[in-house]
C-alpha cells in the first residue's frame, strides 16, 4: 500500500486494509479457513463475460454475484504486465495489475449496460488509485472493454454521470481495452461469503455491499 498523505486516514487504512489474514490484526481466520467449500460447478456454457476493477475484489465479487443473470464472478488480476501474478506481487504495485473480477452472465437476463450501472453504483469512481480505506494503483477503478460497442457504452455512461451532478468530483475510472485476466488464489474466491466474521469483511466489505443493495434493489436475485 502506498503512503497516505493524511495522518488521520492512515490508522484506519492499516486497520481495515484488504490484506492477507496472516497480517491483518482484525482477522480471526486460520489456515483451515483457506479451504474452499466443495460446490457443484456452475454451468457457464453460453455465458458472456465482463471485466471490472473497483477496489478490493472480495466485495466486488460479492456485489456482482448478487445480481440477477450473473452466473459467477471470479476474483483475479488484470490491467498489468506480469504473467501469473501473485497477490503479494500485485499488492506491492510492481505488476501494474489491479484487483479485478471476471463476471460470467446471461445476456438474456442481464445486459452489459446494467452490469456497468452495478459497477458504478457499488463504488466511488471519483477517487484515483483508491477505494475506501484501500489505497494504491492495484485498487484503481477500471472498466475493461472487449469491443468498440462496450467502449462506447462505458464512455457514454461516464459522460452522463459526470453531467448528472451525482458526484462532486469528476469520474476517474479508466476505460481500458481488455487483454488478460488472471484468476486469484483459491482462498480469495467467495471470500465474503466464506468469512463473514473476518475483520475487513465486517468493517468494509459488508457495509459496502449493503450500500449497493440499497442503491439498486431491483437487480438483486
Amino acid at each position: 500500500m502506498k503512503p497516505m498523505t493524511s495522518m488521520l486516514i492512515l490508522p484506519i487504512a492499516l486497520l481495515f486494509s484488504c490484506i492477507p489474514n496472516s497480517t491483518n490484526p482484525l482477522s480471526s481466520r486460520n489456515v483451515q479457513d483457506t479451504t474452499l467449500i466443495n460446490e457443484s460447478p456452475q454451468d457457464l456454457s453460453g455465458s458472456s463475460t465482463a471485466y471490472f476493477a473497483s477496489g478490493c475484489f472480495w466485495c466486488v465479487e460479492e456485489v456482482f454475484e448478487s445480481v440477477k443473470g450473473v452466473k459467477e464472478a471470479v476474483s483475479g488480476y488484470s490491467g498489468g504486465t506480469e504473467k501469473n501474478p501473485t497477490y503479494q506481487q500485485v499488492g506491492s504495485g510492481s505488476t501494474g495489475h489491479a484487483e479485478a473480477v471476471e463476471v460470467f452472465y446471461d445476456p438474456e437476463v442481464v445486459s452489459y449496460t446494467t452490469l456497468l450501472k452495478v459497477f458504478f453504483n457499488s463504488q466511488d469512481p471519483t477517487t484515483k488509485d483508491r477505494q475506501g480505506p484501500d489505497a494504491g494503483a492495484q485498487y484503481r477503478s477500471i472498466a475493461f472493454y472487449q469491443n468498440q460497442e462496450e467502449k462506447g457504452v462505458i464512455e457514454s455512461m461516464i459522460k452522463e454521470l459526470d453531467a448528472s451532478g451525482k458526484y462532486t468530483s469528476p469520474i476517474v475510472t479508466q476505460v481500458v481495452s481488455f487483454e488478460k485476466f488472471w484468476p486469484a488464489e483459491d482462498y480469495h474466491q467467495n471470500y465474503v461469503r466464506l468469512h463473514p466474521n473476518e475483520g475487513y469483511v465486517r468493517g468494509v466489505s459488508i457495509p459496502r455491499f449493503e450500500r449497493f443493495k440499497r442503491e439498486m434493489p431491483e437487480v438483486l436475485k
